[in-house]
């Protein structure tokens, strides 16, 4: 399923309880500049279960001021400006995003990439059936008006934001009518467990109960119990960095996935649905046995003659349930048996009128 049929659902089929999770491997710029590397990430995504592999678009000139100072941890990546990061890794443009879309479509998995500037998304438009905003720009009004301006759906990351500068947001898309999802999002690299706050994904669905809520993760992947949490609080669109090495040094590769994290989280996910199964409370299949040998019925606890009337002490309730049902004694007491019953017998209604 491509992301718009996915946004474009009934909300009511993408509930709680729902199977369906639609997963981002945001590779960004971990491709370093390297096609090679960014056909082997969309490879290493499509064959770990990923529905999506996203990229970055951007030109250092055009997203950074000279000394914009670094927030992340410079331990990991000691570039000491924003500007200097971007120039490393911004040599992509429209021909590359061309040929890695030509790549997703012969392998089958989605081509995504934020863009940075009004230049790449109005080239990535035709790359791409829907566009992601990045938390960066929530409250940069020109720019989300024009990506709205295309009329296709956007996904938008909340890291950083309040509520009021989400409904901002959302007021700048209105006249276009496009379809919005949002990303619960911490903006931090990497996310402390202690401050990834999932309960805020259920904090947005209860306050846009029409809305796709996801959740965009930058925590430490370790057991991938992180993302898994965050679906079975409800986030049903899942993005979370990838990379093909994570021991590579700098930028995004120390806090991403890599293939065998997203196939383990798939893997919990499958088996996590299996347990789930359907949400309306009833007997199934498999537990006809027991409401057949481990319900009780009527046993008349007395030899009884017949015309004999029934009373509650002739009675009690024993395994299995291949007689009256012990739901119906009040009706069992004051009818008039038809026939000798032998004590420790089942009771049944041809016994009895």
């Amino acid at each position: 399923m491509n992301i718009v049929k996915f946004l474009n659902q009934p909300r009511e089929s993408l509930g709680s309880l729902s199977k369906q999770v639609y997963v981002i491997a945001e590779a960004g710029v971990n491709h370093e500049g390297d096609l090679n590397i960014a056909r082997q990430l969309i490879l290493e995504a499509a064959d770990a279960g990923a529905n999506a592999i996203k990229f970055q678009t951007y030109r250092a000139d055009t997203i950074a001021s000279r000394d914009s100072p670094a927030y992340w941890d410079t331990e990991k990546e000691p570039t000491a400006t924003q500007y200097e990061l971007f120039q490393k890794y911004d040599r992509f443009w429209k021909k590359e995003f061309e040929l890695l879309k030509q790549y997703c479509d012969d392998i089958g998995i989605e081509f995504l990439s934020t863009p940075f500037d009004t230049e790449s998304a109005c080239f990535l438009n035709d790359l791409m059936n829907a566009f992601k905003i990045s938390s960066s720009d929530i409250t940069n009004k020109p720019f989300i008006e024009y990506i709205a301006s295309f009329g296709k759906p956007i996904i938008l990351s909340t890291g950083a934001s309040d509520i009021h500068e989400i409904n901002q947001a959302l007021s700048w898309m209105e006249a276009k009518k496009v379809p919005v999802a949002l990303l619960h999002c911490v903006l931090n690299y990497p996310t402390a467990d202690k401050n990834a706050n999932l309960a805020m994904i259920q904090g947005l669905q209860k306050d846009y109960p029409d809305r796709v809520i996801g959740y965009s993760d930058h925590t430490l992947p370790g057991d991938m119990r992180t993302l898994e949490t965050a679906w079975l609080l409800g986030a049903k669109l899942l993005e979370k960095h990838f990379t093909h090495d994570k021991s590579l040094p700098g930028n995004d590769h120390y806090h991403a996935m890599d293939k065998a994290d997203l196939a383990k989280f798939r893997k919990n996910v499958a088996r996590i649905s299996d347990l789930m199964g359907e949400e309306s409370k009833r007997a199934i299949e498999c537990e006809a046995p027991a409401r057949q040998f481990a319900r009780r019925s009527l046993v008349v606890d007395c030899s009884i003659t017949a015309g004999t009337e029934i009373r509650a002490e002739m009675l009690t309730w024993k395994r299995p349930a291949h007689g009256i049902s012990p739901a119906d004694i009040d009706i069992v007491i004051g009818m008039t048996t038809n026939c000798d019953i032998a004590e420790d017998e089942i009771l049944t209604w041809d016994m009895l009128v």
